[in-house]
């Protein structure tokens, strides 16, 4: 069975290059397009991973990682957030949350590649 990943960002030029890029990969890929859409992907699809925007409309990527978080039926999620907010306050909110790791916008596709099969593999019992 192929590991599911969410996409939770409302850029849609990064939202066709990390599907097509994470799908070529072998994933199977879900899509939300804004905090409130990821919440509910997450609960009805069970991803392994998601891959988290922090800034999104209706609920920030910050909101919806708390309440991952929150939800002892998610705590097997894994949550990598990407950014384009690269201080260090930033990256420390989001650990803090509970996000698993932490990439600025922009990355290397091959280094998020990396990253997610590194995050999917911790992740096995």
């Amino acid at each position: 069975m192929n590991e599911k990943i969410l996409i939770a960002d409302d850029e849609p030029n990064i939202v066709v290059s990390l599907e097509y890029l994470l799908q070529r990969e072998g994933y199977e890929v879900h899509v939300a397009r804004d905090g409130e859409a990821a919440l509910a992907a997450i609960a009805r699809e069970r991803p392994a991973l998601v891959l988290l925007d922090v800034m999104m409309p209706l609920k920030s990527g910050f909101e919806v990682c708390a309440s991952v978080r929150a939800d002892p039926a998610l705590a097997g999620t894994r949550i990598l957030m990407l950014s384009a907010k690269g201080r260090d306050t930033d990256l420390a909110k989001g650990m803090a949350l509970g996000a698993d790791a932490y990439m600025t916008k922009p990355f290397a596709t091959r280094e998020l590649v990396a990253r997610v099969a590194e995050m999917l593999q911790q992740a096995r019992p």
